[in-house]
């Protein structure tokens, strides 16, 4: 009896970390998908962006607002002073981050965008040693080499290359760096309070939104305004299904960090590490099959050398956060509801939750 309960647990652990894995993919995958679909029609990815943006703060608001409600637990609110000091620089590098990503779209394919933001671990290490949250070991230098190498023979040569979109994918790549970096950095604060991702998320929106906004205000504010898409509309119709179809991009960009959180939190961090490595062969493979992206065999080879970087990358960090070489073996099943597992703050002394945060945060990807 207790070896079939045994093996009870194991299938329905299985079952549920498959059925979370695939939610992760349904988000991360379709918002690439989609939101290189929507720019093909509506070319104006930095507003694009900054309606996302509300949509995630009002989401994360609501959040906020029912836990608070159901649990009768004040949720962390920042001072005006730390808000500034100490989010801003984070919010400044995530908003040109996810900025300049959804820009590169109008130019490059959705498989030179898979590769080139994958080498956003390669900055991530970069700036780690050089704000000390990692040593320098000859490992880490291995992993440098085979993404950068990686990702020169995924662009060599290659018959869809665009160098206005690889270069703003790239910049994005390398604020991404800046940007984890630097959210752990402020995560790891805990007289912050901000250790759930869905208290940050709130927090960052406003001033995201601020910092891109000068940015759109250059690029995209006098051609916006000239639109009859959107400030000059004539078709009602028209305005009501652009507005839909932004607020649905929205809708996936929440989607995308909450099933991160989940499968983190009812798993383990190297969970979500390991399938996004998947993912993104997955992206390829259905960039190729869906929009008919040319992928020669040395550009198959460079994402391999560059997968086998990010893997390796994976198993360093897995086996540090251990101390050892045993498995990691998979958290157990709860007895709260998901909601106030997702959104409640980690207390101190949670040694084994606060590693796999600080991992999740370095591995997240808009």
């Amino acid at each position: 009896m207790g070896r079939w309960a045994l093996e009870v647990a194991f299938v329905w652990k299985a079952m549920l970390t498959l059925g979370l894995v695939l939610l992760y993919y349904c988000f991360s995958i379709g918002i690439t998908f989609y939101n290189k679909w929507l720019t093909k029609s509506f070319h104006f990815p930095l507003f694009m962006t900054m309606l996302h943006l509300a949509v995630i703060f009002l989401f994360s608001a609501l959040s906020r607002a029912l836990v608070q409600c159901s649990s009768h637990r004040a949720r962390v609110v920042l001072s005006w002073t730390d808000y500034l000091r100490r989010v801003a620089p984070t919010a400044l590098a995530t908003a040109l981050d996810v900025g300049l990503s959804n820009w590169s779209f109008l130019y490059i394919t959705v498989s030179l965008y898979t590769m080139t933001k994958s080498s956003a671990v390669l900055f991530i290490l970069i700036f780690s040693l050089i704000f000390k949250l990692e040593e320098l070991r000859a490992a880490l230098v291995l992993v440098v080499l085979l993404i950068a190498g990686g990702l020169f023979m995924f662009t060599y040569k290659s018959t869809q290359f665009n160098v206005e979109g690889f270069a703003l994918v790239l910049g994005a790549s390398f604020i991404g760096g800046i940007r984890w970096t630097l959210t752990q950095m402020l995560l790891q604060k805990a007289e912050l309070g901000l250790q759930n991702p869905i208290d940050t998320m709130f927090h960052l929106q406003p001033l995201m939104f601020l910092g891109l906004f000068p940015l759109f205000a250059i690029f995209e504010g006098l051609h916006l305004s000239t639109s009859e898409k959107i400030f000059r509309f004539q078709d009602t119709g028209l305005l009501l299904r652009v507005l839909g179809s932004l607020f649905l991009g929205g809708i996936l960009a929440f989607g995308l960090g909450f099933s991160e959180f989940l499968l983190v939190s009812r798993t383990s961090s190297l969970t979500l590490s390991i399938a996004g490595i998947f993912k993104e062969v997955c992206t390829l493979l259905l960039a190729a099959h869906l929009l008919g992206d040319q992928i020669s065999l040395l550009n198959w080879l460079g994402f391999a050398l560059c997968l086998s970087g990010i893997s390796l990358h994976v198993a360093l960090k897995a086996l540090h956060s251990r101390g050892d070489g045993s498995p990691k073996p998979l958290k157990g099943l709860g007895s709260n509801p998901d909601l106030e597992l997702l959104l409640r703050s980690s207390q101190p002394g949670e040694d084994e939750y606060e590693e796999e945060e600080e991992y999740f945060v370095a591995q997240r990807q808009q």
